[in-house]
């Protein structure tokens, strides 16, 4: 289960997450690993709540698809932050229509190996609304609002990724994180096991709209090439009513839900973080939607092809089991 829950997305695919197994209490325990943090780029550990909450939810689903079911406790020890949840596993009842008691949706398992980010262009179709409707359901379901970026929405988005990356290129501490995070020269039998390999940055845009992080940093790599992308990217802006950590665990599932959801529906995504990894930005973008929510995560969804799959850390790495 715990192979499974690490295909989560995270932040520069640093996979910030540990996990420890109680046989004896049949009880995982999720921690924050901080030394994969990213202090300049996420410095609230923000991004680093979401992509341990996007493993718990993959570790739901894995759960329940084995007849399992997950009783979750998010951040049981106020006085252990790094201890973000606890999950209980406990004999499942039948699921009706593919749902737990719980609500974790188990219909989803098979895209939890489907999912992938893509960094590619998509068609320049729209999303139908059953699609739409579905979508937001599956973030409501953990909490979360899902808005469907309208043109004005759209714009702002793009023009201020356009800004955040004109600041990331400037600034020698977020650079050092990229540098350190992204892969140049790999191929897909090499041996890392974390971060963002170079066949996996995608092309370089010559037209449209795309609210693209630059991986290469203008260095030299994987001869990607260069294509044009779809001139008016669908959008989605995933928000939570509060900011805490709580909340960005909350929303990291959601995201997950979301992701797995839209896979299921045949869509490609892509996390967009770049503009809310700046305080000012991502205020600006929350400011733009209507009522009090903050916008958590930026998705690029649409049809297209899926990314490559990237890298992922040894069992052993990420897990640890007591009797």
């Amino acid at each position: 289960m715990v192979r499974e829950a690490s295909l989560a997305p995270s932040l520069y695919n640093a996979q910030p997450w540990r996990f420890a197994y109680s046989r004896s209490g049949r009880e995982f325990a999720l921690r924050a690993d901080r030394e994969r943090g990213l202090p300049h780029m996420d410095p609230d550990a923000r991004e680093l709540h979401m992509g341990c909450g996007a493993a718990l939810f993959n570790l739901r689903v894995a759960a329940v698809a084995r007849g399992l079911r997950p009783e979750v406790s998010l951040l049981p020890h106020p006085e252990d932050p790094d201890l973000l949840a606890r999950v209980r596993l406990t004999s499942g009842e039948s699921p009706v229509n593919g749902r737990e008691s719980d609500g974790t949706p188990g219909d989803l398992h098979p895209a939890l190996f489907e999912r992938h980010t893509s960094r590619y262009p998509f068609w320049d179709t729209d999303i139908p609304q059953d699609a739409r409707t579905l979508l937001r359901t599956e973030a409501s379901a953990e909490g979360a609002a899902l808005v469907f970026a309208d043109a004005p929405e759209r714009d702002l988005v793009l023009r201020l990724s356009a800004l955040a990356e004109h600041r990331n290129a400037a600034d020698p501490g977020r650079r050092e994180e990229l540098l350190r995070w992204t892969r140049p020269r790999t191929s897909v039998t090499g041996t890392e096991a974390d971060g963002i390999p170079d066949y996996a940055f995608g092309p370089r845009p010559t037209a449209g709209g795309a609210p693209l992080r630059d991986y290469a940093a203008g260095r030299v790599t994987a001869p990607l090439g260069t294509t044009g992308f779809e001139e008016n990217p669908r959008l989605a802006l995933l928000t939570m009513p509060e900011d805490a950590p709580l909340h960005w665990l909350r929303a990291g599932q959601a995201m997950e839900r979301v992701l797995l959801r839209a896979t299921r529906e045949g869509l490609s995504a892509l996390p967009v973080t770049h503009p809310l990894e700046w305080p000012d930005l991502r205020r600006e973008i929350s400011d733009s939607l209507p009522g009090d929510g903050t916008v958590q995560m930026v998705l690029r969804l649409g049809h297209g092809p899926l990314g490559p799959v990237t890298p992922r850390r040894r069992i052993e790495e990420v897990l640890d089991i007591t009797g």
